[in-house]
């Protein structure tokens, strides 16, 4: 505070000035009536004057306790060179749809120069964790990334300045977990810690001991807030067995609705649990091969009641607007029951001959529907990959569903090079129009028949004279996710094409910029992982 004037003087007129004198009585040493509001605003510059002149020393704060150790290997020049550069540019404008010229986007650059930083275990630069943290505090996608590479002098950092008090709350990146064993460290940290610090743990401990990690939850878990508990019960996905069923059954009984129904969730990707069974009890009585028709058939029975069992099982009783009860039961019944069951339900058929099957009544899209949340539920790659269908299948006539967002989670059940082989295929079939969300599942860098097919697509896309900024999404990801090995190839798509009869005006000359900066970003990637590699 100032020399003569206490804070609290300084808060009434601040408090005065935002309601209006004609609304609160002005502080003392103002004088009320129609010059109030002159007068006031002439006793805060005076205010002012006094606290900024008349400002007295403050007692010397403690020294903050030096930084934790970091024993990672440092950084190599080039590379830490580098990420001096990457972290510069971080205020530039990132890509958008329609950016022209040659140079490369350095700020869809830096998620991957960290990923592959902390694929090595290099620990950040002292010096570069200022900007490293705000370049997190601006983007919530880099945060993860940032965080582990920032390390516990990163965290350390953050506790300092409030701008960067999200790494403390928002993830556990670099704080030291204590060991399993360690129980009275492991019982401090779980009663005192940072919310993101328990989750660490809890998954720390899982990995060791899951009983332990119950039994730890089972014990704060009646105090802890429903949000809480939700997030814990989202935590327990990473390395789900039949050891959490005990816990999750009893989460079944729980005061929170959605709490009840991730349990029910969790316990449904568990095909031995006793909610799966009883699901496939249910399911089976809806679900059978119609034995009265002349080509063999599924035919299906909607529940007619949704009971108190089925609630307490995770079965929403209220369907969405516009949806029928029953067919909401249903869908939830089936994607909860395991799939093992229908093979031997159906006669012995493999998934691809049961999805091939034709459904009576007009069932099959919310039979097929649901089963794709089963296969991704259960991760489930045969199931997938049948309800996939082949690549070259239109998608409105595919097997299991059109919807590409759904394709999308069950291409992320399939292993990879089978992954990227069935996008390919998809591509070279339908072109990219639709193919966007699909190569967003698959692994980086892209395998050779996958980037081939996409660079493919896109000289065919651009000899076409297509409108150019159409593409410029999966021009992003080619830049992005391309193996940099394919830079000498694209060489020759760099040069300006005459422009075709029809063509966009001035497509030719945004194609050339477009795989100019896709040769220059690959050969700039290959760069980075030398320099992180030497």
């Amino acid at each position: 505070m100032s020399g003569t004037t206490p804070t609290s003087d300084w808060d009434e007129l601040v408090t005065s000035a935002l309601l209006g004198t004609d609304r609160r009585t002005p502080p003392a040493g103002v004088a009320p009536g129609p010059d109030a509001p002159a007068a006031l605003l002439d006793a805060a510059a005076v205010h002012t004057v006094r606290r900024r002149a008349g400002l007295r020393p403050a007692a010397a704060r403690p020294r903050p306790e030096p930084a934790p150790p970091d024993e990672r290997r440092e950084l190599p020049e080039p590379a830490r060179r580098r990420l001096a550069v990457l972290l510069a540019d971080r205020a530039a404008p990132a890509g958008s749809g329609g950016r022209r010229g040659t140079a490369p986007d350095l700020t869809e650059l830096l998620p991957q120069w960290l990923a592959a930083a902390n694929d090595r275990s290099y620990r950040a630069p002292a010096s570069a964790l200022p900007a490293l943290l705000d370049a997190a505090r601006a983007r919530t996608d880099l945060r993860p990334p940032a965080l582990r590479f920032a390390g516990p002098r990163g965290i350390w950092l953050a506790g300092l300045n409030a701008e960067w008090k999200f790494a403390l709350r928002g993830t556990a990146a670099g704080t030291a977990l204590p060991a399993p064993e360690d129980r009275e460290a492991v019982r401090r940290l779980w009663e005192e810690g940072l919310f993101a610090e328990r989750v660490a743990l809890l998954g720390s401990i899982r990995a060791h001991d899951p009983a332990a990690a119950a039994e730890l939850l089972a014990e704060t878990w009646a105090a802890e807030r429903a949000e809480d508990r939700l997030m814990f019960l989202d935590s327990l996905r990473t390395g789900l067995s039949d050891a959490d069923e005990p816990f999750l059954d009893r989460a079944l009984s729980d005061r929170s609705r959605n709490v009840r129904a991730t349990a029910a969730e969790l316990l449904s990707a568990l095909p031995g649990s006793a909610l799966a069974g009883r699901m496939a009890a249910r399911a089976a009585g809806c679900v059978s091969l119609d034995r009265t028709a002349a080509v063999a058939t599924i035919a299906v029975e909607t529940p007619h009641e949704c009971d108190a069992g089925m609630e307490r099982d995770g079965v929403v009783p209220t369907a969405p607007s516009g949806r029928g009860e029953r067919s909401w039961w249903l869908g939830q019944l089936v994607e909860a029951t395991p799939l093992a069951t229908w093979p031997g339900r159906l006669g012995g058929r493999t998934p691809e001959e049961i999805v091939a099957l034709p459904v009576a009544d007009d069932w099959g899209d919310e039979l097929h529907a649901a089963w794709c949340r089963a296969a991704v539920r259960q991760h489930d790659p045969e199931w997938a990959r049948a309800l996939l269908g082949a690549p070259s299948q239109p998608p409105a006539t595919g097997p299991g569903t059109s919807s590409l967002a759904e394709r999308a989670k069950l291409l992320a059940t399939l292993r990879t090079e089978v992954r990227a082989e069935w996008v390919a295929g998809f591509i070279s079939a339908h072109g990219l129009s639709e193919a966007f969300q699909l190569l967003g599942v698959c692994a980086v860098p892209w395998a050779e028949p996958l980037g081939r097919a996409v660079v493919d697509a896109l000289d065919i896309a651009r000899d076409a004279g297509s409108y150019p900024w159409s593409f410029s999404g999966v021009m992003g990801l080619a830049e992005r996710c391309l193996d940099p090995a394919e830079a000498s190839r694209l060489e020759l798509l760099t040069a300006t094409p005459d422009e075709a009869e029809g063509a966009s005006p001035g497509a030719g000359g945004y194609w050339s910029e477009a795989f100019q900066r896709l040769v220059s970003t690959l050969r700039l990637r290959a760069e980075m992982h030398a320099e992180l590699s030497s």
